[in-house]
């Protein structure tokens, strides 16, 4: 199964004419209970597919949000092992929605690649992302997550020049993260007009559907990327949700699939009325 689920999942939006919504939330956020209420909630808020964060003490790519969403993470105890576990709980109730972990190299090299792959596959994931693992050394994680039909889903950046791509792209298989900013996680805002070249681009070296984040906030920032790529991914704002909800004692679950139905549904309507 695995990662057909992801391709299955892209067919069906292109048959459709939409882009994907893809939320973004980190395990173990605010704790694992509620993360799991937040995951099995997400597919019925409107998430095409979504990414699942492992926390790592020492997150490079994110802004003060997903940082912040991670130390809470680890100081709840959250481990890999413990995101598989949540993987597993919301693979049992939903057999359709693509599951993404995305995280750092460190905790997959202690766990082993192969013992990795293995355990993810069987959990129901679908992809892996992995934010700090450079393409001239992936080949050993890559053979690991082939052997077991798990996607390696790598990130694409405004300085991936054309040199650069089609090795970027190389064992890329689901889909390819285009990162609109250059920069962190929810800091910058995406900019449609400079997105919609460079998917194209990467599109036509990957020869797969093209997902933007990074720098995605707001309905309508997510409408002007949809319009142009093949998904939305959205994290900071809906982390912030989760944060904000947590501090005021509100119910957090409520709050984050709240943002993430707004979310979707600008996602869902970009493109109504286009051929």
């Amino acid at each position: 199964m695995t990662k057909d689920r992801i391709d299955r999942r892209f067919a069906a939006l292109k048959a459709e004419n939409r882009a994907g919504f893809v939320a973004y939330v980190m395990a173990g956020d605010p704790d694992a209970a509620t993360a799991l209420e937040i995951l099995k909630g997400l597919p019925a808020a409107g998430a095409d597919l979504i990414e699942l964060g492992f926390p790592f003490s020492d997150p490079m790519a994110e802004g003060p949000t997903i940082q912040r969403a991670s130390q809470r993470a680890l100081a709840g105890q959250m481990t890999l092992n413990g995101t598989l576990d949540l993987a597993r709980a919301f693979r049992a109730g939903d057999a359709d929605t693509p599951l993404i972990l995305m995280g750092y190299l460190n905790p997959l090299l202690n766990k082993g690649f192969e013992v990795f792959a293995r355990e993810a596959a069987a959990a129901g994931v679908d992809g892996l992302i992995v934010v700090d693992c450079p393409p001239e050394e992936a080949d050993p994680l890559a053979d690991a997550l082939e052997a077991n039909g798990v996607a390696l889903i790598r990130l694409a950046t405004p300085t991936t020049d054309d040199a650069r791509l089609p090795v970027v792209v190389r064992r890329t298989s689901g889909f390819v993260y285009y990162v609109s900013v250059a920069g962190v996680t929810g800091v910058k805002s995406a900019e449609a007009g400079d997105v919609a070249p460079a998917v194209a681009r990467v599109k036509a070296a990957s020869g797969l559907p093209v997902a933007v984040g990074f720098g995605i906030r707001t309905p309508d920032q997510a409408a002007a990327v949809a319009r142009v790529a093949d998904a939305a991914v959205v994290g900071s704002a809906l982390v912030d949700e989760i944060e904000s909800a947590a501090k005021l004692n509100e119910n957090v679950t409520e709050k984050v699939l709240s943002k993430a139905s707004q979310l979707a549904k600008a996602v869902r309507s970009a493109r109504l009325g286009t051929a």
